[in-house]
C-alpha cells in the first residue's frame, strides 16, 4: 500500500509546550511518517493495524497523514498513537510527547478550569436511556405476577380456611373442582462449559503451536523459523489455526485475551489480556517464550 506524504505540521510556539517538553528537531519525520515507515517495515496493512489496535482505518489513514482532527479530542489522539506504536514496535511515548509539544501540553500540564472548562456539558435526559432501570423495573413485573398467580392458586385449594358457597338444591354432592395452580417457569440447568478443543499429537522434534479464537475476533501474524510469512489476517470467534516448523513459530497476536494457545500438546490458556498485543516465539520441546 503506497502512503500519502503530507507536510509535517509547524512546530508549536514555546509557550504552548510543557515545560521540560524537548523540541523536535526541524527535520525530525512527522509522528505519522514514523508511524507509517514503521507499519511498512512490520509488514503490516493498514486494515491489519485497524484490526489488532481496534483504531477504524480512516482514522489510521488519518494519523499517518499527521491529521488528528478525526480522532475526537487529544485523549483519543493519544491512545490512538500509543496502541499503533506498540503494534508496529516504535516508542509510542516519545510519539506522545511529541504530539503534547505540538498541541498545548499534556493534560497534568493543565490549569483545574481549563480541564474543567475543555469538554462540552452533557444536558441530563438527552443521553442513551438508562436500559437497567427498565430491565429491573421488568423482573420486578414478572415476579409479582407469578406470586399473584401462586398465591390465587392457594385459595382455590381452600387451604385459607374460606367457607365455600352453597350447594344449590338438586345439585348432587359431587364436589366442586379446585382451580389449577399456575405454573411457574421450570429453571433450565446451566449449559455445560465447552471441552477444550482437542490438541493433535506434537511432534518431538518439532515445534506445534495451536491457537483457538473462544472469545472475540483477534489479528495473527505467524513466521516461521526461516523467516517466512505463514499467516496474517483474523481469526475469527470460533474460528483456530495450527503452525508447525522445525524451528520455531514466531507470532504476533493483537487481541490476546481472546485466543487460546497450545504449544507442543501443552495447554497454555489465554495468549495474554484483553485489548493486549503480544510478540512470543516457541521453538521445539517445552514451551518457552522467545
Amino acid at each position: 500500500m503506497t502512503i500519502g506524504k503530507s507536510p509535517d505540521r509547524e512546530n508549536a510556539p514555546s509557550s504552548a509546550r510543557p515545560a521540560g517538553a524537548a523540541k523536535p528537531a526541524a527535520d525530525a519525520p512527522s509522528i505519522g511518517r514514523v508511524l507509517a515507515a514503521a507499519r511498512i517495515g512490520a509488514a503490516l496493512t493498514v486494515d491489519q493495524v485497524s484490526g489488532a489496535t481496534r483504531v477504524r482505518v480512516p482514522i489510521v489513514h488519518a494519523i499517518e497523514e499527521d491529521d488528528f482532527g478525526r480522532c475526537g479530542g487529544d485523549f483519543y489522539a493519544r491512545g490512538h498513537i500509543r496502541a499503533i506504536a506498540q503494534l508496529v514496535g516504535v516508542d509510542g511515548e516519545e510519539l506522545v510527547a511529541r504530539y503534547d509539544a505540538a498541541h498545548g501540553g499534556s493534560p497534568a500540564s493543565k490549569r483545574p478550569t481549563e480541564l474543567i472548562e475543555s469538554g462540552p456539558i452533557k444536558v441530563p435526559g438527552r443521553g442513551r436511556p438508562n436500559w437497567t432501570i427498565a430491565m429491573v423495573t421488568a423482573i420486578v413485573v414478572v415476579v409479582g405476577v407469578i406470586g399473584f398467580n401462586l398465591v390465587s392458586g392457594k385459595a382455590g385449594t381452600g387451604t385459607t380456611g374460606s367457607a365455600s358457597a352453597p350447594l344449590p338444591a338438586g345439585a348432587g354432592t359431587g364436589s366442586v373442582a379446585p382451580a389449577a395452580p399456575a405454573t411457574t417457569p421450570a429453571v433450565q440447568p446451566p449449559a455445560p462449559a465447552p471441552s477444550a478443543p482437542a490438541i493433535a499429537a506434537a511432534p518431538a522434534d518439532k515445534v506445534t503451536v495451536k491457537l483457538v479464537a473462544e472469545k472475540d475476533t483477534s489479528w495473527v501474524s505467524a513466521v516461521d523459523g526461516t523467516g517466512k510469512s505463514l499467516f496474517q489476517n483474523n481469526i475469527e470467534e470460533g474460528q483456530d489455526q495450527t503452525f508447525t516448523d522445525p524451528k520455531q513459530i514466531k507470532l504476533v497476536i493483537g487481541n490476546a485475551g481472546a485466543v487460546h494457545v497450545y504449544v507442543n500438546g501443552k495447554d497454555l490458556g489465554p495468549a495474554g489480556k484483553n485489548g493486549q498485543v503480544v510478540h512470543v516465539t516457541y521453538t521445539p520441546g517445552d514451551p518457552q517464550a522467545g
